[in-house]
This record gives C-alpha cells, structure tokens and sequence, in this order.
C-alpha cells in the first residue's frame, strides 16, 4: 500500500478504530509492553500509535513518543493524553520509514499492529532500530504469514484483497530475523491459535 492510500483508509477508519480493535489488540499491547521491563525516565517510541489504544498502558515514569501518518487518527490519540492527562506521552504527525529523531533517541520501541501496513517494511524497522539505542528492546505485534504451506497459500491469495482494507497478508517472521537483521528473543502468542504473534526483539546494532 501506498502512503496515500494509508492515510485515506485509516481515516475512514478513525472514528470506529477503538469499537473494532480495542478489545482484540489492547490485550496483546498489554502482554508486549510487560517484555520490555520499562524503567524510569527510559523513553519509548510507539510506531503506529493510531488514535492512542495503548497510551494508558504505559507507567507515568517513562516518556513516550507516539507517530503516526494519519492526521485523524492521531486527532484521536490527541484527545485521549487530553482526557487522562497524559503529560508524559507527546504525539507527532510522521512517516515510520522517515523517522525525524537522531540517532539512539530511544531506550525502546513499540510497533503494534502496523508492519503489514507500511509500504516498505524494512525500512521502517531500519529507522526504528537507527532511533532506539544499542540492546534496547523492540516490540512487534502483528498477525505473520502462516508457516503452513496451504495456509500461507491462502494468505497470498487474499492479501490483494485485504490490503483494500487497510493491511495485507504474506509478512514472515524471516523478514525481521533475516532482512532486517533484528535478534528475535522470544515470540509470543496470547493462546495457542491466536493468529497475532508478539515479536520481542533486542536492537542488536
């Protein structure tokens, strides 16, 4: 998909985003942000941060820096620091695969939900681990492709059709250890067929 494309589907999306995922994807963020054993004062970058599922979960003692590509729903996110009085979160308008922070800027990072919606994959994860310092953790949810032959055919099959919606299927999690060069710690699910993985990660640069 297409940065343009992104941004119109996800703002469709926007004002029901939390009505059809808050129950499936608050749960998973939960069980990922409990991985990185978050320390005080560390900052954490949130890649993705949508219209702010996930903000409440973080402790008061941390910083957290959330981006996003869609203007509406970082609206919503907006409103959420607002309501709960969230000072310790900020909240900006970018691109994953442009991150506009030096080198090393973070001791961590999340990327809930979103690996099998950007464009370039790699990319993404090559600026995330440039921005997050050595041995940091990196977090990643999302559903992977199927490492059932038939399955994965299937998946194949209807990622033209899902990308319509908003994401696409054929996503491994090869791609991480051997494209982007990420050291997998573990990889969790919430139950054994949940189709959602949790990737823990360390930033080995």
């Amino acid at each position: 998909m297409q940065i343009e494309q992104i941004k119109r589907i996800y703002g469709k999306y926007s004002p029901v985003y939390d009505a059809l995922f808050a129950q499936v994807f608050s749960p998973r963020i939960r069980i990922g942000l409990k991985r990185i054993g978050i320390g005080e004062g560390d900052r954490i970058l949130e890649v993705g941060v949508g219209t702010g599922l996930s903000l409440p979960f973080y402790p008061e003692h941390c910083t957290v820096v959330g981006i996003d590509i869609t203007r509406k729903m970082l609206d919503r996110a907006y409103g959420k620091k607002e309501k709960l009085s969230l000072d310790h979160v900020d909240l900006f308008e970018m691109d994953a695969e442009n991150i506009a922070f030096a080198d090393d800027s973070f001791d961590h990072a999340v990327i809930p939900f979103v690996i099998s919606v950007v464009p370039n994959p790699e990319r993404m994860v090559s600026e995330v681990k440039r921005v997050t310092k050595k041995n940091g953790n990196i977090v990643i949810i999302n559903h992977f492709c199927s490492n059932n032959h038939l399955l994965s055919k299937l998946e194949n099959f209807i990622s033209p059709m899902s990308s319509k919606i908003g994401w696409r299927y054929g996503v491994t999690t090869d791609l991480l250890s051997n494209h982007c060069n990420l050291y997998i710690e573990e990889i969790i699910k919430k139950s054994r067929l949940d189709p959602w993985r949790i990737i823990h990660a360390i930033n080995r640069k």
